[in-house]
């Protein structure tokens, strides 16, 4: 068989590995449409932490490798084409995660990857603040927020933003012009917690974002020093801050969890 194997064509070995993957992904095809996802995600022993929802029952959301904080929320795995995935819904100012518990990267410094799909983002009250993924630690009050964003009214539009809440820099959040939100869209959203510099970074669909990475000294403007927690808890996916929003509800999706040493990427 190995010699029946060597006279193989190589342009027939690469179809039937095409044929055996589910066939190349195309742009806009599920989350697996940009670059990655589907069966197999987990796959690499070096993640820190992985989730593609492929092994769990579709209905509402439970396994042994992570925990739920709700709040006028729910979590629920659904089939969307050929990949499953995590909806998540909230009433008002809900809150609905998936939880990291006793979280622990080498150094304090990671890497995450999520891709997501928002349905809407609010566009009331005035400078109504969300967010997709936070950290916290022991011995720290910071919550830091590596992918957020807040409604802008005098722009009349929403922006992705780095954020933080209950240490010595206060509430705040970096959001900027150069990173709108984007609805009804999956996209691959990745972030570095990098405890060397307490420098949090984003890329978005593989292109890095650098006027929204913050630091010790450079963060919504604060002069207090900014610096990570030593991150045991990491929460995946969504709460709104203020009540009476508009909408009155809030879904989206979540695909392909993944939190690693090393940059994870949005290909396969």
């Amino acid at each position: 068989m190995a010699g029946l194997t060597k006279r193989v064509p190589l342009i027939l070995l690469t179809a039937v590995a095409v044929l055996a993957s589910g066939g190349a992904a195309q742009a806009g095809d599920g989350p697996s449409g940009h670059g990655g996802g589907g069966p197999g995600a987990c796959g690499p022993r070096t993640l820190l932490f992985c989730e593609d929802f492929e092994r769990l029952p579709t209905g509402g959301a439970a396994s042994l490798a992570w925990g739920i904080d709700t709040k006028d929320g729910t979590l629920t795995v659904e089939r969307q084409r050929r990949d499953k995935v995590l909806r998540v819904h909230t009433e008002g100012n809900g809150r609905a995660f998936l939880k990291v518990d006793d979280f622990a990267a080498p150094g304090n410094s990671f890497y995450g990857r999520i891709r997501l799909k928002v349905d809407a983002f609010p566009t009331a009250p005035d400078w109504a603040h969300f967010t997709l993924v936070e950290a916290t630690g022991p011995g720290s009050a910071e919550v830091v927020r590596p992918i957020g964003g807040q409604w802008a009214p005098p722009l009349g539009a929403s922006y992705w933003g780095i954020g933080a809440d209950g240490g010595p820099t206060g509430d705040w959040t970096n959001w900027r012009e150069s990173a709108p939100t984007v609805e009804d869209r999956w996209q691959c959203f990745e972030w570095q917690w990098d405890a060397a510099d307490n420098r949090v970074a984003v890329w978005i669909d593989g292109v890095a974002q650098p006027e929204m990475t913050v630091n010790t000294t450079e963060h919504g403007g604060n002069p207090v020093d900014f610096v990570l927690p030593r991150a045991d808890t990491v929460k995946i996916g969504w709460q709104l801050y203020q009540g009476g929003p508009t909408p009155d509800h809030f879904d989206l999706w979540l695909d392909d969890i993944a939190l690693a040493p090393h940059r994870v990427g949005c290909g396969r």
